[in-house]
């Protein structure tokens, strides 16, 4: 009886470390009291604070236009990188591309984006591109390492479809760039919808490669938050970091009641 009781209070726990900040948090958003800590009565003076600080709004519409590029180019090219490592067998530089695919998995924060920001630097000093560092520099950043992530994605899911799919349609005298847009992609559809959310999360949350590759008046929502806290949580802040959790929840809400309507395969 006692075991039976144990892993139920352990995930209750678990799941309570994880989700009581979470939860003070939204509550102490609500708080009319200028101290975070220090719960003084119910208002929404700091969600009216929020909408009106130009920073922060400028810094959000920067963030959400710099995901959406980003993880498009990311799909694109992640999505060739992994036809080619899943469906072209073995090839000359094959061994090289899955390394360089897979390197950005592994490789630190720190150490991506000082490279990439030598990388730009160096470019402007011998072309003139791209002058200074901005929304393009940020982009071409956070494109580079989703890719890789984009790519794992791909590849798996080509890795688990039949290929006699595609060998059916080239008997039956399709190209194999038909068979790749009228038969593969429309499978491997999930996983580029997939891909493409992972990388507008990775790209809106990223604070440390977007750190090094932007310059004045470029600042990503990530960043300026960081740098409000610095000096301390403020109201605004936790109001922010509620208006995006509530988001993440109608998305999983949505997700999850759309999966459930969906008819069970037999």
């Amino acid at each position: 009886m006692r075991r039976g009781y144990l892993i139920p209070m352990i995930a209750v726990l678990g799941f309570a470390f994880l989700y009581a900040p979470i939860a003070s948090l939204v509550v102490f958003s609500f708080n009319e009291n200028r101290l975070v800590t220090v719960w003084s009565g119910f208002s929404t003076r700091w969600y009216a604070a929020l909408f009106n600080d130009s920073q922060i709004v400028d810094a959000a519409f920067l963030s959400l236009q710099i995901a959406a590029v980003s993880a498009s180019i990311a799909t694109v090219l992640g999505t060739l990188a992994g036809v080619a490592l899943a469906r072209l067998g073995r090839f000359r530089g094959k061994t090289a591309l899955t390394g360089m695919a897979s390197a950005p998995l592994v490789m630190p924060d720190v150490i991506t984006g000082l490279s990439l920001l030598l990388l730009f630097v160096s470019m402007e000093a011998l072309i003139g591109w791209p002058a200074g560092r901005g929304f393009t520099t940020i982009t071409i950043a956070h494109s580079t390492f989703c890719m890789a992530y984009v790519t794992v994605v791909i590849r798996a899911r080509l890795s688990d479809m039949d290929n006699s799919l595609d060998e059916a349609a080239m008997d039956l005298g399709a190209t194999p760039l038909r068979v790749f847009f009228d038969i593969t992609l429309p499978i491997i559809s999930p996983a580029l919808v997939s891909g493409w959310l992972l990388a507008f999360t990775l790209s809106l949350d990223d604070l440390v490669i977007s750190s090094f590759v932007s310059g004045p008046g470029a600042s990503t929502l990530p960043m300026v938050i960081f740098s409000k806290i610095r000096l301390g949580v403020s109201p605004d802040v936790n109001a922010l970091a509620t208006i995006i959790i509530g988001i993440v929840a109608i998305g999983v809400i949505a997700a999850t009641m759309i999966g459930m309507r969906r008819p069970q395969k037999t």
